[in-house]
């Protein structure tokens, strides 16, 4: 009987967020270790030091930067005979766009830094465009693989009895989320039986506090540790982000059965062809309108669709995986 493919997933950041629910996601799916095993290993960022040991396939999860790109090199050259695989969970055009001064020269860092790799993954289809826009990487060395984690849970949350009186904003509060902007519209809209849930902990987490005010209907409720219990109590959950790479939550609100309203933006828009709502997340008038509009006529038949059009997420994502290992081998022999 073959052994199984053993494949090492090397991340420099095991802080609780969605890099980490994917691969916890990898590693522990029984689906999954049909066809693999999935071991996780955590290095110090800029190590010039790699684990040793057997290992079919390697696959970095660790952040790309000019002081990182010679550890890079050192891993290409550890791992010379063994197909060397990159996923990108961070850049992404609205990241570029938001913190990037030398855009030149950081395009070519990424040109650099994938160039080391035998296959790069986008977890998004519109992180797949940019990439190939932005010429980062030749199109046959890319595939697209949409980040996944168990829904089974969220599909079992209970429906939701309001119409639209309770809207959510789920994740760290950073200025990357957009939560300032979703504050600021949020308190132009007039109806008094509508509330705001700000659902996370994180650094701006004074400042959103001085936008709310003293508006009684903005509500700070901390970190949930049981994501199903914040959305159970959520009828439209807001993504104003200025940039991400796919969302995590926008799979989870739509499996839930909830209202989804995001920004038009990178892997966010990914989510549309599920029922999310695409908004322009810089516009504060246009996000008070849509609320306003959310609450007055959202459609009631909305999250039953969206919730059906999650059913092959897992299934795809380990369908993906599979396909990309077996074409790495394939490759690499």
């Amino acid at each position: 009987m073959k052994e199984l493919p053993t494949v090492l997933h090397l991340v420099d950041d095991t802080t609780a967020g969605g890099v980490m629910r994917v691969l916890d996601f990898l590693r522990s799916d029984p689906e999954m270790a049909k066809t693999a095993t999935h071991e996780v290993k955590f290095v110090k960022r800029g190590s010039l030091s790699w684990p040793v040991g057997a290992a079919d396939v390697v696959v970095s999860h660790l952040t790309v930067s000019w002081s990182a790109l010679p550890s890079l090199m050192t891993l290409r050259m550890r791992f010379a005979l063994v197909p060397l695989i990159h996923v990108e969970h961070s850049y992404t055009e609205g990241f570029v766009a938001h913190n990037v001064t030398h855009k030149r020269r950081f395009i070519r860092l990424l040109k650099t830094a994938y160039g080391l790799f035998d296959r790069v993954v986008s977890v998004s289809k519109g992180q797949a465009d940019w990439m190939i826009a932005s010429r980062l990487i030749r199109g046959e060395k890319l595939s697209t693989i949409q980040s996944c984690v168990d829904l089974d849970a969220f599909r079992s949350v209970p429906a939701s009895t309001n119409q639209a009186r309770v809207f959510g904003a789920i994740g760290r509060l950073d200025g990357q989320k957009g939560f300032d902007t979703l504050i600021k519209a949020f308190r132009q809209c007039a109806d008094p039986d509508i509330a705001l849930h700000i659902i996370g902990e994180g650094a701006e987490e004074v400042a959103l506090r001085s936008l709310a005010g003293d508006d009684p209907r903005i509500v700070f409720r901390g970190f949930y540790e049981d994501a199903t219990a914040a959305l159970a109590s959520i009828d439209v959950v807001v993504m104003p982000s200025r940039w991400e790479a796919y969302g995590l939550v926008a799979i989870e609100t739509l499996a839930s059965g909830r209202r989804l309203l995001c920004s038009n933006i990178d892997g966010l828009r990914d989510h549309e062809q599920r029922g999310a709502v695409l908004f322009d997340g810089k516009n504060a008038s246009i996000l008070r309108e849509l609320i306003a509009h959310e609450a007055r006529c959202g459609r009631i038949d909305a999250p039953n669709w969206s919730k059906q059009k999650t059913l092959q997420l897992e299934s795809r994502f380990r369908e993906a995986w599979d396909h990309m290992l077996r074409e790495v081998d394939v490759q690499s022999r």
